[in-house]
Formats: structure tokens, sequence, C-alpha cells
């Protein structure tokens, strides 16, 4: 912030782009605070994903990444269900 007022003190693209992340910054520690300081909330019991699962409220399967479009492609296989049933 110091050096934006000292040295860009007119230039108003960067004083948003400050003010959008030190927003970000602060959204994100109140969530850390509120998750115990986890960066991410806790997974499910196992006893709650069964019951999930058994009720059709949850599904199972296998997680597939594509290893060359890791951030942009995946998807889940279906435990019972043939190719033919989700296709």
């Amino acid at each position: 912030q110091n050096y934006l007022d000292n040295f860009w003190p007119d230039l108003k693209a960067a004083r948003e782009l400050f003010d959008s992340i030190l927003q970000a910054r602060r959204e994100r520690e109140i969530e850390s605070q509120e998750n115990n300081g986890k960066e991410y909330p806790e997974h499910l019991p196992l006893e709650v994903l069964e019951a999930g699962i058994k009720s059709g409220r949850y599904m199972q399967g296998a997680l597939s990444v594509n290893k060359h479009r890791a951030q942009l492609e995946a998807f889940v296989r279906l435990q019972g269900f043939s190719s033919k049933e989700t296709g």
C-alpha cells in the first residue's frame, strides 16, 4: 500500500487490484479461523459417507485426472455402473 501511495498515487486500477487482493486475504483468514486454522474443512466421517452411499445421497467411484490437463480435465467412473449406463 505504501508503494502505491508513494509512487503510483493516480493509478486507480492498481489501487483496485490491491484492495481486491487485501479483501480476498481477509476472507481467507476468516475462513481459516472458522476451520480452526485448517485451509480446507475436514472430510465427513466414514460412517456418514457409507450411510450416504447406501441411501443414494452420495456416489462412489474412481477419480481419473488427465495428467496433461490436470487443472482442467477429470472425471469419476462410478462403481456399479457400466459405461453404457453412464454414457
